[in-house]
């Protein structure tokens, strides 16, 4: 049974600052799987869809010098620039939809995307990796993260199988691993 994409309004919930069950996705570190792969992830660098901003501030506490995290929610961005002064980090935070990326002005050396492309439909993946080519200089890397079919049982998000990956990102992409992460 393919499980369908959340609603938006599951997102904007999650951040509500009386929400009961903020979403498991909103950890208070960045995922482990981009602290992996940190010395790779260089120059400009966008967070797309970065939540409450913990794998952007990683990144510029490490020196990066211009992290741009986005999200399309209003609650997530206040608390992500909430913790980048709290921290004293420079980071810049936008509310923006990671849909309308194709019509952005922006160009980065990576992107990360920590659990943001299993959550579009098909039709809306499509339209998220022809934006995310369009902010990638040539060159540049994406680091993805997604939760994939091999995931046993039918609670949480969408599954995405290895292959949708390889067809998704076919067109102008070099797919250099797709690997298995916890």
């Amino acid at each position: 049974m393919a499980i369908p994409p959340p609603d938006r309004t599951r997102f904007e919930q999650a951040y509500d600052a009386g929400a009961n069950a903020p979403g498991p996705w909103n950890i208070p570190r960045p995922q482990p799987a981009i602290m992996k792969v940190a010395d790779r992830i260089q120059g400009r660098i966008l967070d797309a869809g970065c939540g409450t901003g913990e794998n952007a501030l990683f990144f510029a506490s490490l020196g990066a010098r211009d992290v741009v995290g986005i999200d399309f929610v209003e609650a997530a961005i206040r608390q992500a620039k909430e913790k980048a002064a709290a921290r004293g980090i420079s980071a810049k935070f936008l509310v923006k939809d990671a849909l309308a990326l194709k019509d952005w002005d922006e160009q980065f050396d990576a992107i990360i995307d920590s659990a943001v492309f299993h959550v579009f439909s098909d039709e809306d993946a499509k339209t998220y990796v022809k934006g995310l080519a369009s902010v990638l200089k040539p060159g540049g890397r994406l680091f993805l993260i997604c939760f994939s079919d091999a995931e046993p049982g039918e609670q949480g998000p969408r599954r995405i199988p290895k292959q949708m990956l390889y067809d998704r990102f076919a067109d102008g992409w070099t797919v250099e691993s797709v690997e298995p992460s916890r």
